[in-house]
């Protein structure tokens, strides 16, 4: 079995290199491997990220640029009020403050900034009014003005956070259509949809991922791949729930890293042309195989801090990318 398997692993990267598409019940055969063929899928990933996206690792930053209090009962989040977390709630930082967070992360070799506000989302009136004039702001600074700013419902508040600057729009699905009721009940996976849909109408890039470890089946991981392909998003980001005390999911088992590796691999595999993301919850799932989702077909990396939990030195990650022979993509661009 385990022979017929490695000629599937191969057949699909001979398939993926000649430029076509794997088929879902292809990725799912992927994301279901065992034991030492785990190895083959990864090698497999490794080459086709060599083949699509080179040996050039991206890095971004964000900053909670506004604090709990958030309206949405997302069970993973720990900014929900419905919640009762340990969390420090604030409202939008002003323009100072977002000046000096991108000091910071062009420091550590960032290349962009994302705007992450907890709320439900946008409306006209003043609260857009600043997050316009804080983007503008941004953009100023020479990095790239990305953000996170919930649901976009207008069209119109589309087009003007693109007039402001803003380059790439982080609005995840979270996880497939069929697992998302079981996640948030205060929108719909169409809200989310919509949004994204508003904001490439607009001429805005989309970062559009999840986060794996919510209790969903190996099926709607491939879901919500597929949904990803079907959306032509542009990065996907891929994150790991890190649980917190006070959310309904603070019990669910952790993953594991060889699960990780597998998602990841999968990912690049039906998305070979897209920039594949780690983020929320690599370090403290990866542990010690951190290093192996690049292997794994990762090619972008979320880097500093998180909303609401820390993340590793950005030196420890700058290294752990040249160690492996990787550039980042802040060096090429500053020779």
């Amino acid at each position: 079995m385990s022979w017929v398997t490695r000629d599937f692993i191969r057949e699909c990267e001979t398939k993926v290199l000649a430029g076509k598409q794997l088929e879902f019940d292809e990725g799912l055969q992927l994301i279901s491997v065992e034991g030492p063929d785990v190895i083959d899928l990864i090698a497999a990933a490794n080459r086709v990220r060599h083949e699509f996206k080179g040996d050039m690792i991206s890095l971004c930053s964000i900053v909670n640029a506004k604090s709990g209090a958030c309206s949405e009962n997302c069970s993973f989040c720990a900014q929900s009020a419905h919640f009762k977390t340990e969390i420090e709630t604030y409202p939008l930082m002003n323009a100072d403050e977002i000046v000096q967070a991108a000091q910071e992360v062009e420091s550590h070799g960032a290349q962009a900034l994302g705007i992450v506000a907890a709320w439900k989302g946008l409306k006209e009136g003043p609260v857009l009014e600043n997050v316009l004039d804080r983007l503008r702001v941004l953009s100023s600074t020479g990095l790239q003005a990305d953000a996170s700013l919930g649901i976009i419902s207008d069209p119109q508040i589309a087009h003007k956070l693109k007039e402001a600057g803003l380059h790439t729009y982080n609005h995840n699905l979270e996880t497939a259509e069929s697992h998302f009721n079981q996640i948030c009940t205060t929108h719909t996976y169409q809200d989310r949809v919509q949004t994204i849909r508003f904001l490439k109408e607009a001429g805005v890039r989309i970062c559009s991922g999840g986060i794996f470890g919510m209790g969903e089946n190996l099926k709607q991981r491939v879901e919500m791949a597929m949904a990803l392909r079907e959306l032509e998003v542009d990065v996907v980001p891929l994150n790991f729930l890190h649980a917190i005390h006070g959310t309904p999911l603070e019990g669910v088992e952790s993953l594991v890293p060889m699960e990780i590796l597998k998602i990841i691999a999968t990912y690049r595999m039906l998305l070979p042309e897209k920039d594949i993301m780690t983020a929320g919850g690599r370090e403290l799932h990866l542990r010690d195989l951190q290093s192996w989702m690049y292997a794994a077909g990762a090619s972008h990396t979320l880097i500093g801090n998180y909303l609401t939990t820390e993340g590793r030195k950005a030196g420890e990650d700058l290294r752990m990318i040249r160690d492996l022979g990787l550039k980042v993509a802040s060096d090429v661009v500053m020779a």
